[in-house]
């Protein structure tokens, strides 16, 4: 029974994990086809889509019975808006797995430009890893017919750093529902003020706001709950590892629902900056000496 119940709790947290990655690549589906075949402009899918995570973060305290939303803290703020605005931007003109490679890599790269800089020390197979990464980020960047447009490719990049300052600011910081939920709250106003900002460019269809809906309620608040569910069960380079799929799925998504080709460029940068994230991570890194 014991082997059952281990068995079972092993299924739960992949099932969990399965559905959380789908989520995550579905927010670049979904913006993306927001962006290209509706009419719907950037800052208001932005508002929308953060609107919408932060009500259904909101209900879920609430059925859980944590009605506080107070956690959290405006810097956070400012990295989830920021996060949230270039990443909409971006997808102007970024194809679904461009733009979630690029995001994906951004993190990475912050997070891991973090342990540098907090002087962790890294095995000659990591170093590799990172310069894997990086020679194949510069090679999808590169001018070519194949290049993605500088101004969205910079767009994602700010987007990804963003998101990694907010995942290293959240770091045991307490209840990740509760401060997440906090800081969609904070972010609101940001996003109003970018709304009024591009009042000019203001451009509403109701397929639109569906899909920065979805984006919010189901991509991001539920898919996130998903997340912190599965979260604990999971060694810190399962979970780091787990989320290489997120690009994969991104692309074949939109190779399946949005016709967007596949690239020769695409195909090997995206196997040369995934096979280094994942040296850096899966590789044992050294211990400090004393």
């Amino acid at each position: 029974m014991q082997s059952l119940s281990s068995q079972q709790a092993r299924l739960r947290v992949m099932l969990l994990s399965t559905l959380a990655m789908i989520a995550f690549a579905a927010n670049s589906l979904l913006c993306r086809a927001a962006l290209s075949n509706t009419s719907i402009d950037a800052a208001s899918f932005t508002t929308i889509r953060l609107v919408s995570g932060a009500l259904v973060l909101w209900l879920l305290l609430q059925a859980k019975r944590q009605p506080q939303v107070s956690s959290g803290n405006w810097l956070s703020a400012l990295a989830l808006f920021t996060y949230a605005a270039g990443f909409s931007f971006a997808y102007i003109s970024l194809s679904t797995g461009t733009g979630a490679l690029i995001l994906f890599g951004a993190v990475q790269a912050t997070m891991i430009g973090y342990g540098i800089w907090q002087k962790e020390r890294f095995t000659h197979w990591q170093i590799l890893g990172l310069l894997l990464a990086f020679s194949g980020l510069v090679g999808l960047l590169l001018p070519g017919l194949s290049a993605p447009p500088p101004g969205g490719a910079l767009l994602m990049m700010l987007a990804g750093m963003a998101w990694g300052v907010y995942s290293l600011r959240g770091k045991g910081a307490g209840n990740p529902t509760q401060i997440t939920a906090g800081n969609f709250v904070r972010s609101l106003p940001l996003a109003l003020v970018l709304s009024l900002f591009m009042l000019s460019d203001l451009n509403l269809d109701w397929a639109g706001i569906i899909y920065a809906i979805a984006s919010g309620a189901l991509a991001s608040g539920v898919g996130y709950a998903i997340w912190y569910a599965a979260l604990p069960a999971l060694k810190a380079t399962s979970a780091a590892t787990m989320q290489l799929s997120v690009p994969v799925i991104a692309a074949i998504a939109g190779i399946v629902f949005l016709n967007e080709p596949v690239t020769l460029r695409l195909t090997l940068a995206s196997l040369a900056i995934l096979g280094g994230i994942a040296l850096v991570i899966l590789v044992k890194p050294k211990l400090k000496s004393a």
